[in-house]
């Protein structure tokens, strides 16, 4: 069991976490069900009006033929580039190094469904058309991930994402979209879902991350694709009995948030901000964001940041992480701002950032 670190600790105990949108615990189901009938039949196997319903919706949202719940994102996606390339009869997929498929999935696509990935650019920048344009023959889908998270969240400009569309048309590659985090960028391209997901062949989206439900992703296309994707689903076991409390904290959050992204972007602007004009051994990536995540970098090691950053929390009630990533002589994390970021006072903010100015120009 992994032992517990006194800047978790100091998360847990925080006043001001200034990242998510607060803890993951039960509360998000109850919130969920406090206003729904009791006697709301539930889903079964796929089927049934609450998830049938909800499927319908973010069909539209999306601008897509039809969509289809599924319990993950892992899940949906492998399914999806499965998909593609048994249509396209290749067995070859494209996408960034460090796509979720590539890091996080031990091999999952390779081992259960035999295709080969083409890992396209450095792993330190975004996919470009020339990146595209090179990659080779045989590929029958190309998966592109709107904003790359492990990167900082960097995003392509919105003309560069209409060629690589176009060019993946003319060739006949498939074009999938990782839109697990598609909302928290809409503010930025200034475009809706729909016609974001319009260059796209296939989308996937995730419920739990700036949504902030308990888990489940929808994946969405046309009707025949989305028809042979159920099939798959019903393969991997992704047929629970019923998923209906997964979709209805989908649905409550989704209602709930999406109409706050534009406000979660306009305070991560200001919150890297306050970080970049906060003293020379720290900066953000992106310098601006764009959308409502970015990392944070520490040019000291880890062993000197989390005490220092434990401290600031205890003494201030402002928590930036409960978690630092050690790199060479430096150290990292990941913010992303939700609903506990406004919760915080400006002064205690303001007194945190005096504190880890102070503290950076003494370690």
């Amino acid at each position: 069991m992994e032992q517990t670190t006194a800047l978790q600790e100091a998360w847990k105990a925080a006043r001001f976490p200034l990242s998510g949108h607060g803890k993951r615990n039960v509360r998000v189901l109850t919130e969920a069900f406090r206003e729904m009938d009791g006697l709301t039949d539930s889903d079964m196997y796929g089927k049934g009006e609450v998830i049938e319903a909800f499927q319908t919706k973010m069909a539209a949202v999306l601008g897509k033929e039809a969509a289809v719940f599924f319990p993950s994102g892992t899940m949906a996606q492998q399914i999806a580039l499965r998909l593609w390339c048994d249509l396209k009869e290749l067995r070859r997929v494209a996408y960034h190094p460090l796509c979720h498929l590539e890091i996080h999935e031990e091999d999952g696509l390779k081992r259960l469904h035999h295709l080969e990935p083409v890992l396209l650019a450095q792993a330190d920048r975004l996919i470009t058309l020339e990146d595209v344009q090179n990659m080779g023959d045989g590929i029958a889908c190309l998966l592109l991930e709107l904003p790359q998270r492990e990167i900082g969240g960097q995003l392509p400009d919105y003309g560069t994402l209409k060629a690589i569309s176009a060019y993946c048309r003319e060739k006949g590659i498939a074009l999938h979209l990782d839109g697990a985090r598609l909302f928290e960028v809409l503010p930025y391209y200034k475009k809706t879902a729909a016609e974001v997901c319009a260059l796209f062949d296939s989308v996937y989206i995730s419920f739990y991350k700036g949504i902030g439900g308990i888990a489940g992703a929808i994946l969405a296309g046309e009707e025949a694709f989305v028809r042979e994707s159920s099939v798959w689903k019903r393969r991997h076991g992704g047929d629970l009995i019923s998923l209906y409390p997964y979709i209805v904290s989908a649905d409550y959050y989704y209602d709930l948030r999406v109409g706050r992204m534009e406000r979660y972007y306009e305070q991560a602007v200001e919150l890297a901000a306050w970080f970049n004009g906060c003293h020379e051994a720290v900066r953000t990536l992106p310098a601006v964001p764009v959308s409502n995540m970015f990392h944070v970098h520490f040019a000291r090691p880890k062993e000197q940041m989390e005490p220092l950053l434990a401290g600031i929390a205890a003494a201030t009630g402002v928590a930036f992480t409960a978690r630092l990533k050690e790199l060479e002589g430096a150290c990292s994390f990941e913010l992303s701002i939700g609903d506990q970021y406004g919760a915080a006072p400006k002064e205690a903010v303001a007194e945190a950032f005096r504190l880890l100015g102070q503290g950076l120009a003494a370690v």
